[in-house]
């Protein structure tokens, strides 16, 4: 399963994550003049924030939509994937990601890739989905997805990591880790709510569903989790859990 975006639905449903990065962002400390590379930047709108710094930032996602927007941002972006970037050897003076890089297949080739782009001590910082992000979620929609005869579409769409299980990784792969912190972050949704989240979050799940299928999906999920996710005035809260680090690249 392959996730695909809709930059339009992003925008309304998912306007969240870039509004609670701002914890990311001060962990950054971004510099005047200090080539940035935002991956997995989206839609541009936290690179514009890198970039107000004074900063000269670069973007790259693997979503050409995504790309289209950031560059419609002012954005110097560029198409690829985070295992195989499109950089030269120590082009950048730090790296940054915001809820991109859970979505990763290969953790190990991404990390090399982030090491070979960055300069000798420079840093990693980033924000992802960590241990426990989205478990009811996840949990209700799996049941769904169960009744139904396809238990296994969820599987494998996002990695959640402990954070010791990624400073191991992270020290495998030549960085050294400078702080790493598990985050819980309850989180209110938009207005539009759980059925919005599932059709912008899990797009790609539900794509891989006979389309007769895909509402039925949506509002049985909703109907399952509201429950333990919806407040008493109708508010719906996510139960995220992020995890965000900052690493150094070891001289290569």
């Amino acid at each position: 399963m392959t996730q695909t975006w809709d930059v339009q639905a992003y925008g309304q449903n998912g306007a969240f994550v870039h509004g609670l990065a701002a914890g990311a962002l001060d962990w950054l400390g971004a510099q005047r003049g200090e080539r940035i590379l935002d991956l997995g930047c989206g839609d541009g709108q936290l690179s514009q924030r890198i970039a107000a710094t004074g900063a000269e930032v670069t973007g790259v996602d693997a979503s050409p939509d995504m790309v289209a927007a950031a560059r419609s941002r002012g954005i110097a972006a560029s198409e690829g994937n985070a295992e195989s970037l499109p950089f030269p050897d120590a082009a950048f003076d730090a790296v940054f990601s915001n809820a991109a890089l859970h979505w990763v297949r290969d953790q190990d080739a991404m990390l090399g890739e982030v090491r070979r782009v960055l300069k000798p001590g420079g840093r990693f910082v980033a924000e992802m989905g960590g241990h426990g992000n989205i478990a009811a979620i996840r949990v209700g929609l799996m049941a769904v997805l169960a009744r139904h005869g396809y238990g296994d579409r969820e599987d494998g769409v996002n990695y959640y990591p402990t954070a010791e299980g990624y400073r191991r990784r992270l020290q495998r792969r030549g960085f050294e880790v400078e702080q790493i912190a598990l985050i819980p972050r309850p989180t209110l949704l938009p207005p539009s709510g759980m059925t919005a989240w599932l059709r912008t979050f899990r797009r790609g799940v539900l794509d891989g569903l006979p389309e007769s299928l895909r509402e039925t999906v949506v509002e049985e999920t909703a109907a399952l989790l509201a429950p333990a996710l919806r407040d008493e005035e109708g508010n719906w809260i996510g139960d995220y859990m992020r995890l965000r680090f900052i690493a150094r690249a070891a001289g290569m």
